[in-house]
C-alpha cells in the first residue's frame, strides 16, 4: 500500500479522535485540540483535516443519534481506521528512532 504522508494538524487531528474513542465529532476535537495545543482554532479547520484524512481512509465516520440538546440534530462521530492506526505507528517509530538519536546533552557544571 503507498504510504500516505500526513502533516501536522492533521496528525494531531487523527491523534485526538484516536483518544476519544468513537466519541469524536466537530466540536469536542476542536475543544481538546485547543486544550492540548494552547492554539488558535476553528471548526473549519477541524472539519477539513476530518474530511481529508477519511478521503485517505484514516478514518470513517458515522451519523450518531439525535440529541435534545442539539435540536434533534444528529452528530458525525468519528473513529479511526485499521490504515489509520498503522500510520499513526509509522509515525510514532519515526519520530522515536529520529528522538533516540539525539545525543543527551552535557549538564554543564557551572549552572
Amino acid at each position: 500500500m503507498k504510504r500516505t504522508y500526513l502533516g501536522e494538524f492533521e496528525e494531531l487531528v487523527l491523534l485526538t479522535v484516536a483518544v476519544l474513542e468513537g466519541e469524536a465529532y466537530g466540536v469536542i476535537l476542536l475543544h481538546e485540540l485547543i486544550a492540548q495545543t494552547g492554539r488558535s482554532l476553528r471548526l473549519n479547520q477541524v472539519h477539513s483535516a476530518l474530511q481529508r484524512l477519511e478521503d485517505k481512509g484514516m478514518l470513517s465516520s458515522e451519523m450518531g443519534e439525535p440529541t435534545a440538546e442539539r435540536g434533534g440534530r444528529r452528530k458525525r462521530l468519528f473513529k479511526v481506521s485499521a490504515y489509520g492506526i498503522r500510520t499513526l505507528e509509522e509515525i510514532q517509530a519515526v519520530r522515536s528512532s529520529l528522538w533516540n538519536r539525539i545525543k543527551q546533552p552535557k549538564t554543564d557544571p557551572s549552572l
